[in-house]
């Protein structure tokens, strides 16, 4: 068994080794769109100075209706969570798993190492806020959650909110949910609570995981003492570049058509693992948590096939992959591998 910090470690990249059918990395499986290469092949004009990340400040603040001084831009959301993890001197941080694990190696290394509150196969992996301890001051939690694909509802989160706590709301497969539903990105001051801390990721949707782009948002004197503890020039001039293409009307629109691509091609791949009577957890994440028996892992490697094992997630064991969403005859050759 590896060690628990290796294992936490351990991501779908991983499993896509060369020869494979990657069905274990969770990018959008479409070209990017010319726009966007367009606006990453320019930004290589400007690298010639120190980037500045202020324009992908201000073009995401217009995106979620918030005031820059609520953005922060970082490279990817692996750099906000190390810098949420050394935010405070955190007494009792919670993350909510089966979840990203990222959180947990960012605040073990922080020094705070995090209690989990596992959520369970037999209840949906639906989240029970009342089962997160009150004195954590601390939560994290994703939504939809990766490995489980559950879209927690907004108000479940909110109810997470305590004085002195951070709630923390890692969405970064919101963009493949449709009018993303239950996302709390826009600020809505009659709705979110105080204290709620969102992170999110282009990596994914846009398939620029190389670019290293995500941002916070969160409330001004949050973000304000997260950027005192980031790198100078943590964001680069390409990132940046992607944060301001994808925060178009233009973008948005392509957004919406990929969500609905995905949701299409997500019910392909469930009615299939279905019809040969394996169970799947519902999702509305560009994946599929799949519990297919121990040792199939291993056989589908065999025969070509990448899918993510998910024992390296807290809560689940060697009988559970998760399996990416790709293009419906793609699936169907997986489909008639597992039968």
């Amino acid at each position: 068994m590896e060690p628990l910090h290796d294992a936490l470690r351990h991501h779908g990249d991983v499993e896509a080794t060369a020869g494979l059918v990657d069905l274990a990395v969770n990018v959008y499986d479409e070209a990017r769109p010319a726009w966007l290469d367009e606006s990453l092949r320019g930004s290589l004009d400007d690298v010639g100075r120190y980037p500045d990340a202020t324009g992908a400040q201000q073009a995401l603040a217009i995106r979620h209706g918030r005031d820059p001084d609520e953005v922060l831009p970082t490279a990817g959301a692996a750099e906000a969570f190390g810098l949420l993890a050394r935010l405070r001197p955190w007494r009792h941080p919670v993350v909510v798993h089966p979840q990203f694990t990222e959180p947990d190696v960012a605040l073990t290394q922080a020094g705070h190492p995090p209690d989990h509150v596992l959520l369970r196969a037999e209840d949906g992996f639906a989240l029970d806020p009342r089962h997160v301890p009150d004195d954590a001051d601390l939560v994290v939690v994703g939504n939809p959650t990766n490995p489980t694909g559950v879209l927690h509802p907004a108000a479940a989160i909110r109810a997470l909110a305590r004085p002195g706590r951070l709630v923390v709301v890692d969405e970064a497969f919101i963009d493949f949910v449709p009018g993303e539903q239950e996302s709390l990105a826009a600020r809505d001051s009659e709705k979110a609570p105080p204290g709620l801390v969102i992170v999110r990721s282009l990596t994914k949707l846009w398939s620029i995981p190389g670019v290293r782009a995500g941002y916070v948002l969160a409330a001004p004197d949050v973000a304000r003492d997260l950027r005192a503890g980031q790198a100078p020039w943590s964001v680069s001039t390409t990132a940046s570049a992607a944060m301001q293409a994808t925060a178009t009307g233009q973008a948005r629109e392509e957004q919406e058509r990929r969500a609905a691509r995905t949701t299409t091609a997500r019910q392909v791949l469930v009615d299939g693992l279905t019809a040969r009577g394996i169970e799947t957890v519902p999702s509305r994440a560009p994946f599929v948590l799949a519990r297919v028996g121990d040792g199939v892992h291993a056989r589908l490697r065999a025969t070509g096939w990448a899918v993510r094992r998910a024992d390296t997630f807290p809560g689940l064991g060697p009988d559970w992959v998760r399996i990416s969403v790709r293009a419906p005859a793609v699936t169907q050759r997986l489909l008639d591998a597992l039968g």
